[in-house]
């Protein structure tokens, strides 16, 4: 069982590495001319061994002013060599960190908006963001730095090591009888610390994800006086987090006091050895520096090595996270092959027997056995109670969902046959509560059309009766709208939505009962905007006011994802009991409701 686990983390870290190597091959030159730098610095420092060596044998011992001289102009040498490498090797390692990460948290971005919306329905924006964020910083640290530390400390290892040997093979082979002890700790440690990293990352993401919800609804916390509850909550998140960094920190230093325990100690011993070889005449004064010298650096390189194992540990938890979100797959793609261009085909809808769950309720049927025609150029309102499953139609018309059972089509056409985004392009959705990005009006209403000029911008504001309003900004339409749209009023924003849907130009219109945060006399001139709007248009309405839609061409009755009725709103008052009861309700009395 061990040997599985430890079969399947060994596993877990070759394609960890893999994934992450595919972000820095393209840059093997810049890899190449660190790893030359590297390389030299690693030389230069080893070869100040021989400097020492030089100092006490042809300085000290020989009582020779001028070898003294010769070996300092030596080392001086060696100290500028070391200085240029090191300056080249850090500024290109670290420029590798630097666009490695970049292009990583790019990579992540890009594939994160061709996912389906019902992967974000399962996991917390929070978490997301924080993988793109503090995982990707981490990397950057861990590749610019660490790395470069871990490598620069194999190789003098190494190559400390061989100068070792080729001082005194009996001190030589006392140091290297040692290095499987020292070894067994970093890798029992070391698996501990990685599998903490990957947890401390997580409970990082947690807090950000709380805390960036709470931001979100601050006045709502505020409105029910919850502010103590919530600074507990996050208190406990906080203290969470706290607990598995504690674990990990005490994991790593562990790991860092053992392996200095067990080399320098072994250090001492060699000192111990060496020195009577010296008394003995078996070896000069200068060996014995430079062994020494070449010993503390095989302590020093391991030292590291153990220290930075732990950072290449939390390192391998962050990529496996941002590796797990560049591989997650969108339930909703493009066909592959015979792709239909949907800007071809007429914009008349059939929903056919169609049954639908959503991933998050999947015993909670959506729509059931759903089958309804919208003729092009008409307008459809949906009709219903809450749930009954109006908002569930436009999701599936804009294909962020597929249906379990029952089609779909445009024109005849299936819409897993058309190109997502093509499908979507034919269509413009005005929702109830609209999104608005913390940027300026223009970028707002731009949003419909990207390459649409100023004039177009503000045409589509005027049609849309927004352009008063924002001409009385501090700004006009330079002015910032704050996140979400918060610096406008709620009829404000439902206006830059609706010029933002006029601006698109689409084919099928989508709303959502686009009037609902309007006053009256704003109401009415935007529903004059709306008509002209929907006009040769094929316009479907999720209608929550019975008094917008009574001349619409026809109205669907909904009920617990079922169609119940369809027809005119006399023709339902006549024959459907739940179409007549939200009229009752709505224009006070039966009488009311007749005469309209």
């Amino acid at each position: 069982m061990t040997d599985s686990v430890n079969d399947e983390s060994s596993k877990s870290a070759y394609t960890t590495l893999k994934n992450l190597l595919q972000f820095v091959l393209p840059y093997k030159k810049v890899l190449l001319a660190a790893g030359l730098a590297l390389l030299v610095t690693s030389a230069v420092t080893l070869s100040i061994g021989q400097g020492v060596r030089l100092i006490i044998d042809d300085g000290f011992a020989a009582g020779s002013r001028d070898g003294l001289i010769s070996a300092v102009e030596f080392l001086i040498f060696l100290a500028g060599l070391m200085a240029i490498g090191t300056f080249i090797r850090f500024y290109l390692v670290s420029w590798l960190g630097e666009r490695v990460s970049a292009d990583i948290r790019q990579a992540v971005f890009d594939h994160l908006l061709t996912l389906h919306p019902s992967y974000f329905e399962m996991n917390k924006s929070g978490e997301i963001m924080s993988r793109i964020t503090t995982d990707t910083t981490l990397l950057q640290s861990i590749i610019g730095s660490s790395f470069s530390m871990a490598l620069r400390s194999t190789l003098m290892l190494i190559g400390a090591v061989i100068m070792l040997l080729i001082t005194s093979i009996k001190m030589t082979l006392m140091v290297l009888v040692g290095v499987p002890l020292v070894l067994v700790p970093v890798l029992i440690y070391g698996k501990r610390v990685r599998k903490l990293s990957k947890k401390s990352q997580d409970s990082i993401a947690d807090i950000g994800s709380y805390a960036g919800e709470v931001i979100r609804h601050i006045k709502t916390v505020q409105s029910f006086t919850n502010e103590v509850k919530e600074t507990q909550s996050f208190h406990s998140e906080v203290e969470t987090a706290f607990v598995i960094a504690r674990k990990r920190i005490l994991q790593r230093s562990f790991l860092i006091a053992i392996v200095i325990l067990m080399v320098f100690g072994g250090l001492t011993a060699m000192i111990w050895s060496g020195g009577n070889a010296v008394l003995t005449g078996n070896m000069s004064g200068g060996d014995l520096g430079a062994f020494v010298f070449y010993a503390f650096m095989v302590g020093s390189a391991f030292a590291t090595v153990s220290e930075v194992y732990g950072e290449l540990q939390r390192a391998a938890g962050a990529t496996e996270r941002l590796m797990e979100l560049l591989h997650v797959k969108s339930e909703i793609m493009p066909p592959e092959e015979n792709v239909i261009d949907a800007n071809t085909l007429s914009p008349s809808i059939t929903f056919n027997e169609v049954g639908f769950n959503y991933p998050s309720r999947p015993d909670h049927k959506a729509l059931d056995n759903l089958t309804l025609e919208i003729i092009p150029g008409q307008s459809l309102a949906l009709v219903g109670p809450s749930g009954a499953g109006k908002s569930t139609i436009f999701e599936l018309l804009q294909r962020f969902y597929d249906p379990q059972s029952g089609q779909i089509s445009l024109d005849g056409q299936l819409l897993s046959n058309l190109d997502p985004k093509a499908l979507r392009q034919q269509m413009a959705l005005v929702p109830q509560l609209p999104a608005l990005f913390s940027n300026n009006v223009w970028h707002n209403i731009r949003y419909g059309n990207i390459e649409a000029t100023e004039q177009q911008i503000i045409d589509a504001a005027k049609a849309a009766h927004a352009d008063e309003f924002i001409q009385t900004l501090p700004e006009g339409y330079d002015s910032y709208l704050g996140e979400q749209g918060v610096r406008l009023s709620g009829g404000q924003r439902q206006r830059v939505a609706i010029a933002r849907a006029i601006l698109k130009n689409p084919k099928i219109l989508l709303l959502d009962e686009a009037t609902s945060a309007l006053d009256a006399e704003s109401e009415q001139h935007v529903q004059q905007a709306l008509q002209a709007l929907m006009k040769n248009r094929t316009t479907v309405i999720i209608a929550h006011r019975l008094s917008t839609i009574l001349h619409v061409d026809k109205i669907a009755v909904m009920e617990q994802g079922k169609l119940i009725a369809t027809g005119t709103h006399h023709q339902l008052i006549e024959s459907c009991p739940l179409y007549k009861r939200l009229a009752d309700l709505q224009f006070n009395d039966g009488e009311q409701t007749q005469a309209v």
